[in-house]
């Protein structure tokens, strides 16, 4: 579990300390958006491990990735899918809640780690919004992603009205 502490940094002075660069938003690959809102909660739609170099990461936890790469695939998602917030938003600021999360984990048939891959995309959700950055949570194996993803995560968020 991650530490706590109290500060008034805001999510956005907490990228630039962590030197973390939010990617494009890459255009879909169906007929969906990014990002629809209801009242003051946005649905995210999955993301996937966007590299920094606009790749993404790909692969079958088990079998070609271990935990840790998974892990790390997750933290990819996770920093995708605040560069979605930011363009929806303008200010990380106006985050609430991170409400809902659910990680799916593209894993061989034995593979059992999910909650431990979907923990990077959770402790970036603290790291960047601390106690607001707490969520419920899925971990899901599923048998492929799109694009060959080891990982892809959606997201529900409270707005401040």
């Amino acid at each position: 579990m991650l530490a706590f502490t109290a500060t008034a940094q805001t999510p956005e002075e907490i990228l630039i300390a962590k030197r973390i660069i939010l990617p494009a938003i890459p255009a879909s690959i169906g007929t969906y958006t990014s990002v629809v809102r209801v009242g003051n909660l946005l649905y995210l739609s999955g993301r996937g491990p966007l590299q920094e170099n606009g790749q993404y990461t790909t692969g079958k936890l088990g079998k070609d990735l271990t935990t840790e790469k998974g892990y790390a695939a997750a933290r990819l998602c996770a920093i995708a899918q605040i560069a979605v917030l930011k363009a929806e938003l303008g200010d990380l600021k106006k985050v609430k809640h991170i409400v809902k999360v659910t990680g799916f984990v593209n894993g061989t048939d034995i593979f059992i780690d999910q909650p431990k891959v979907i923990n990077g995309f959770s402790d970036v959700m603290v790291e960047i919004f601390g106690t607001k950055g707490i969520h419920s949570r899925s971990a899901v194996g599923v048998a492929s992603l799109p694009q060959g993803w080891p990982v892809e995560v959606e997201m529900i968020v409270e707005i401040e009205d």
